[in-house]
């Protein structure tokens, strides 16, 4: 636990560009287990004793629900610079394709004007010859040649090359068209979601200074309080490897500093820990609380099982690692550490992603 909360607020803030936090509560002894929860576990959110940090933890929770619409609007817009990219990329390709379209029918265009000709005796037909086939397009040559069945059949190979670069090149004008649309369209997502993204991060700045301005009020017993670890659970028995596996990394780091935005190894913000658990046991999970909500299987309450995800508030902005009898081990909020806790109030909702 570091000693001047005011600083490792700040400090936090400015290095992340944002926080992710949030919501403590005091523990109360449980016993780890592997059997469904009851339909209703104990509830949780226990009074600190401290008005400073009940006001503290009000103010963190408020801060944790700005941040997740903050790397909400991060992920879509990063989403939407993947579209950007695939859809310009598309757009090259078809722009080289039709580049190619265009060079092939002048190189057939040029061998069924010749073979065309070979059919008339007189240089003088020739002429005239390319006259007639001469029109506005490709296709308006090939209508052309076709209706004046001069070639041999022998000579149908150029007139087919022909027409295959023709519908070539049309295609390749639609998917070109396309492309160039929804890149404009991605364009002008994304120079959206850029303004909203710093309209969040002002509102998120304001939020860090209350809640910096609060940690100075924190009494020596409040910050010894945030540094709990929990009660001793005792062994805990998951149904699957890679749930135990995910619940043994989880416990492990319990102790390790609340950090925003931080995703391991050795200091976590809530989604940071499940998903960095969740690596440890081969399984990539996405980064958000609210991402993880919609992942996996959904689960009701009364049949959570030690490593399903448990969410907390509509929309959801906090999560932790289920393990038996009503607890969970989370990473709660700044200034706090990773712990084992009663489910807290507003639970939302559980997934089960192994």
């Amino acid at each position: 636990m570091q000693s001047h909360p005011v600083k490792r607020v700040v400090s936090g803030a400015l290095a992340a560009s944002a926080v992710i936090a949030v919501v403590t509560f005091t523990q109360s002894p449980a016993t780890a287990s592997p059997t469904p929860a009851p339909q209703n576990p104990p509830a949780l959110q226990q009074p600190s004793g401290s008005d400073a940090l009940d006001k503290y933890r009000e103010l963190a929770s408020q801060a944790e629900k700005l941040n997740e619409e903050y790397l909400t609007a991060q992920e879509d817009l990063k989403g939407k610079e993947g579209e950007l990219h695939q859809a310009n990329k598309e757009l090259e390709n078809a722009t080289q394709a039709q580049r190619q379209a265009a060079a092939d029918i002048e190189r057939y265009r040029v061998d069924v004007d010749k073979f065309a000709g070979v059919s008339f005796t007189s240089g003088a037909q020739l002429n005239k010859l390319s006259a007639l086939l001469t029109g506005d397009s490709a296709q308006d040559f090939l209508d052309r040649s076709s209706a004046l069945d001069i070639l041999a059949t022998d000579k149908n190979e150029a007139l087919s090359k022909l027409q295959g670069a023709v519908d070539a090149a049309s295609s390749a004008e639609k998917q070109a068209a396309d492309a160039q649309r929804r890149a404009q369209q991605a364009k002008d997502a994304a120079a959206r979601l850029t303004a909203d993204l710093e309209s969040r991060k002002e509102r998120l700045d304001q939020q860090v200074e209350d809640l910096a301005e609060q940690a100075g009020l924190l009494s020596d017993s409040d910050v010894a309080a945030q540094s709990d670890t929990g009660p001793d659970v005792g062994p805990i028995s998951a149904p699957g490897a890679a749930a135990q596996a995910a619940v043994d990394a989880a416990m492990s780091a319990r102790g390790s500093a609340y950090v925003w935005g931080a995703t391991g190894p050795d200091t976590f913000d809530c989604s940071g820990l499940t998903q960095w658990a969740y690596s440890q046991a081969g399984v990539s999970i996405p980064r958000t609380s609210s991402s993880q909500s919609t992942f996996g299987q959904a689960v009701s309450r009364d049949q959570l099982q030690p490593g399903d995800l448990v969410f907390f508030y509509s929309p959801v902005s906090h999560v932790g690692i289920y393990i038996g009898d009503g607890m969970m081990v989370h990473a709660p909020t700044e200034g706090d550490v990773v712990k084992v806790s009663p489910l807290q109030d507003e639970y939302s909702g559980a997934r089960r992603v192994a």
